[in-house]
């Protein structure tokens, strides 16, 4: 819809039981034009000139039940032109907790977050003798929720039918506590049917679905993830499993034997690529993997509003900046690769000038073509790889995962090296390989600035450090563990490294640094080695044109309480919104501006009660309200931000 016919349209501002209802066109938020119905109300509107998100305190062990649990108790502020304003209180709606059993919207249950392998049967957990259960996530992440253009055609819904898929990232433990089951398991993903009532905006579950995932190969470590402009939803595969170590891999042993029942039979080239779901009406999904976007430590993607082009976060250490961009509008399988170039500049002053950005052409392919070399090439078929000085003047030295390697690139295999060992063929044309944990990546489309979420700023980004390189032109003095967000200016009419054209008008040309997180000398009287009032190993990221509010969500080692939080980017205002239960990352981060004339955050969390070191003041406390609420800390929830109230609404005419 364009803004000029959004703009004619009237829509009530609502939050009526959990979402807000927001006008369609405008900027900012645009103007309130309310129809609550007769005598010509419609002809008065009162004007809504700001909302803004008020910020709660971090919970503290006065309430331990508050750091035990998801709390919400900020607040949306809305300003009108009569002057008046009015406040409505947060809080958290779950779906389900994982472990539960949910409705298959076939007259039966299903586990939700349960993991099944190649052939769908139940993967079961028999460390506890007498207690054996199949396993299922601590772990949920990414989520989209959507609806679908043509008519849904799912049993039980008596409102709007809407969807949501959600992913599994991974999960922590056995049931006997003590076997590491981290990246051993095939990560399951799952359609949500949701019924949306018309007057209140509240969701509720009526189909939980499992996604075949036998055409992706299975998946490996699905992180964050996006809502594509067409509709679909674009997962990830962190961590890519490396070709060259592959056969001392027990991580990925495991991975196979669960998946394919075979410790052998997983191909490492079939994972750390971008799978993307799409729901069907019936509230199923399909899935296929792209396998021409980089094999990198895929954590979220964002497509730019032209349908063509793509920012990718890179989840590693010695990671890098890409960018893919489609030959055609809502189509990822087939395009160009790139990843950025740094000029000197970079600075973690916000008030810094920033560094320029270049960008490099890694190549051109489709994703069945990558996926035939996927299948059929060895690493040592690609490039020789040596961790250790060859003193031969026909490798070249890098910076890869942390420590120094020597690559050598077999003839014709670029094409290979760039879609397959994507991390060591950047390193080799020369892109800046020097981030630590680039994880989230969102778009402000209207200043035309996306942002990438730092985790933290460590090793590589270190002067002086191992895995440090002072040509990647992207250096600190000192680690920041707290990390920080970047914002990048999108730009038309650039050209790439070799001076041809990038057939793009969002291409990232300058960066500098948007948000830093402060990390304290030493830990505060609760645990927390990082400012618990600033961002803290920002994770997701999501940003809402109508609220010019970008949400963060944590995923942090130096907070007790992991949050979530509202950036005004207008106000500079930031604003913590929740706090995840003591020990639990904050994950599947989305924000829908208008969903049938609604507005909704979603927001999971995982493995609550993951004690660290900071958690020591805390632990003996909370460890059983945290095992109370979360089956002994083996579920955790997949939900949304609501309001406190049913009966709420947002909605105002002129006296």
């Amino acid at each position: 819809m364009s803004h000029s016919n959004a703009l004619q349209r009237r829509q009530a501002l609502k939050f009526l039981g959990a979402p807000i209802m927001l006008p369609l066109g405008g900027t900012a938020l645009g103007s309130l034009l309310t129809a609550c119905g007769g005598g010509g109300d419609d002809d008065h509107p009162v004007n809504m000139t700001t909302a803004s998100f008020t910020a709660m305190a971090a919970p503290s062990l006065s309430v331990p039940a508050d750091m035990a649990k998801t709390l919400v108790a900020s607040k949306l502020s809305v300003s009108f032109t009569d002057g008046s304003t009015q406040d409505y209180a947060l809080s958290y709606q779950p779906f389900f907790t994982t472990g539960d059993l949910v409705p298959d919207g076939k007259g039966g249950t299903i586990l939700a977050g349960g993991y099944v392998d190649f052939a769908g049967k139940a993967i079961i957990d028999t460390t506890v003798a007498g207690k054996e259960r199949q396993f299922f996530s601590d772990s949920p992440d990414g989520t989209s929720l959507l609806k679908l253009a043509t008519t849904t055609t799912v049993t039980g819904v008596k409102g709007n039918t809407v969807f949501a898929v959600v992913q599994f990232e991974y999960t922590t433990w056995a049931q006997d506590g003590k076997t590491d089951m981290y990246g051993r398991l095939p990560s399951p993903i799952a359609v949500l049917t949701l019924d949306q009532d018309p007057a209140t905006g509240k969701l509720s579950l009526v189909k939980y679905h499992n996604v075949d995932t036998a055409p992706a190969m299975g998946l490996w470590i699905t992180c964050g993830a996006s809502l594509s402009p067409w509709g679909t939803h674009l997962s990830s595969e962190e961590y890519e499993p490396d070709a060259f170590t592959i056969a001392s891999n027990a991580q990925f042993q495991a991975y196979s034997l669960n998946l394919f029942g075979d410790a052998t039979k997983a191909n490492p080239y079939h994972y750390g690529h971008l799978p993307e779901v799409t729901v069907n009406p019936d509230g199923t999904g399909t899935i296929k993997k792209h396998y021409c976007l980089g094999r990198i430590s895929h954590e979220l993607i964002q497509v730019l509003p032209d349908q063509r082009t793509a920012l990718m976060g890179d989840d590693a250490t010695n990671g890098g900046f890409f960018m893919f961009v489609a030959d055609k509008q809502a189509d990822l399988s087939a395009g160009t690769l790139y990843v950025a170039k740094f000029g000197t500049g970079f600075s973690l002053d916000p008030a810094a000038a920033g560094a320029a950005v270049t960008w490099i052409k890694l190549g051109s392919a489709n994703s069945a073509e990558i996926k035939l070399l996927a299948d059929t090439l060895k690493p040592t078929d690609i490039m020789d790889v040596s961790t250790t000085d060859p003193s031969d003047a026909t490798y070249t030295k890098i910076w890869f995962n942390g420590a120094v390697q020597w690559v050598r690139l077999k003839s014709g295999m670029d094409k290979a090296a760039a879609f397959l060992e994507t991390h060591r063929y950047a390193a080799l044309k020369g892109g800046s390989m020097a981030f630590t944990k680039m994880e989230g990546t969102t778009v402000n489309a209207r200043d035309k600035i996306a942002y990438s979420a730092l985790q933290n700023m460590q090793k590589s980004m270190v002067k002086g450090n191992a895995a440090y390189n002072a040509a990647y032109n992207i250096g600190i003095d000192k680690a920041l563990n707290a990390g920080g967000i970047l914002a990048h200016t999108l730009s038309s009419g650039q050209k790439d490294a070799a001076n041809m054209a990038i057939d793009s008008e969002w291409v990232p040309s300058l960066t500098k640094t948007l948000l830093i997180g402060e990390d304290l000398a030493t830990a505060d009287a609760l645990g927390n080695t990082a400012n618990p009032d600033k961002v803290g190993a920002p994770d997701n990221l999501k940003f809402s044109e109508r609220l010019r509010t970008l949400f963060i969500g944590e995923d942090s080692g130096y907070h007790v309480n992991n949050f979530i939080w509202a950036y005004n980017v207008d106000t500079k205002v930031l604003s913590r919104l929740a706090s995840m239960p003591s020990g639990a990352e904050a994950t599947g981060l989305g924000v829908v501006d208008d969903l049938n004339g609604w507005t909704y955050i979603t927001a999971n969390f995982q493995h609550p009660g993951y004690w660290e070191s900071i958690h020591g003041v805390v632990k003996s406390t909370l460890e059983p309200l945290i095992n109370a609420n979360y089956k002994n800390r083996f579920g955790a929830q997949v939900g949304y931000l609501t309001s406190t109230s049913t009966s709420m609404k947002l909605a105002k005419t002129s006296a």
